[in-house]
């Protein structure tokens, strides 16, 4: 059995991930790590700088590990405010990886990109795995390019790096980490204090989306694939449905007819209009058999749920 290391671990996907790789994992074989002190888990923690080679390689050898979730990242909003510490933890953080890789100290790993690597040149419809990329945010130039680092890593140096080009993730368990997104995640803690809600983007923008237990069983699904069916070296297209901050609005106020949104568009809608409105994810399909289960209305009702929302 492997013995896994999550860097990032105690983030919106690392926190979710840790707990469904437990279930078929040993206790003793699943590692977590993270800027912070500690985890808010029980399971194994160790404080690993990423942008660090040779603390991340001196960890791996340690402890025995051969597989490799890295999630560390600074998102699309946040990525914004501070651009040269965005590229410096993406990238760098990601070669340390690949390189370990190389080497064969790492035997497989996994790497989420995100819709940002497309931009306004890119298909707006139905988005397909193959299209002009021109991202606007120096987030989505750093996924883009970490996109052909994996390829070329992939296909020069025959390492096994799986990934996914995630659109917006909406979990209930971890607060937003500063993406273009997160509305969607915020607007159900607003309703549930009672609050009404700001969004930061206009009421009909439609962004791709997935349900955070969807996301969590496509790396899963993924990762357990035989490297020989992937065809895409770089990342694969995913996705779950489509929605609009509006559609949420309805829901909620169909449960608390008080219940206002304002919408009040920041620097993030622009970064929104670049990105697609929904993704084709045939490829993912096609080689691995991705499906998902969550569609707008089922996520929804399991926020309302998970959230304990009256």
């Amino acid at each position: 059995m492997s013995r896994v290391l999550i860097v990032g671990s105690e983030g919106q996907i690392g926190s979710q991930l840790s707990v469904e790789l437990s279930k078929t994992i040993d206790f003793d074989k699943l590692f977590l790590s993270d800027i912070k002190d500690k985890s808010k888990t029980d399971f194994k923690y160790l404080k690993v700088d990423a942008l660090s080679y040779d603390d991340l390689k001196k960890n791996i050898l340690d402890n025995d590990i051969s597989e490799v979730y890295h999630l560390a990242a600074i998102l699309s909003a946040k990525g914004e405010k501070v651009p040269k510490k965005t590229w410096n933890l993406n990238m760098n953080s990601l070669f340390n990886i690949l390189n370990l890789a190389k080497e064969k100290i790492i035997k497989k790993v996994f790497w989420p990109s995100s819709i940002a690597v497309f931009g306004d040149s890119s298909s707006k419809n139905e988005t397909p795995q193959f299209t002009d990329k021109e991202p606007i945010t120096v987030y989505g130039i750093s996924k883009l390019a970490g996109e052909n680092w994996c390829k070329y890593y992939n296909e020069a140096y025959d390492t096994d790096v799986r990934s996914l080009r995630f659109p917006g993730v909406i979990s209930y368990d971890t607060p937003p980490g500063g993406g273009t997104t997160d509305y969607a995640v915020d607007i159900f803690h607003s309703f549930k204090s009672g609050k009404n809600y700001n969004c930061f983007l206009n009421e009909d923008t439609t962004l791709p989306m997935i349900y955070i237990d969807d996301a969590i069983n496509a790396i899963i699904k993924l990762m357990k694939t035989s490297k020989d069916n992937l065809r895409i070296k770089s990342s694969y297209n995913i996705s779950g449905f489509s929605m609009s901050p509006k559609m949420i609005a309805d829901e909620l106020k169909n449960l608390n007819k008080e219940f206002d949104v304002e919408y009040n568009s920041d620097f993030r809608q622009a970064i929104a209009d670049s990105w697609p409105n929904s993704i084709m994810d045939n490829y993912a399909r096609e080689d691995w058999d991705w499906k998902e289960n969550f569609d707008f209305k089922k996520t929804v009702n399991e926020m309302i749920h998970k959230l304990n929302i009256k």
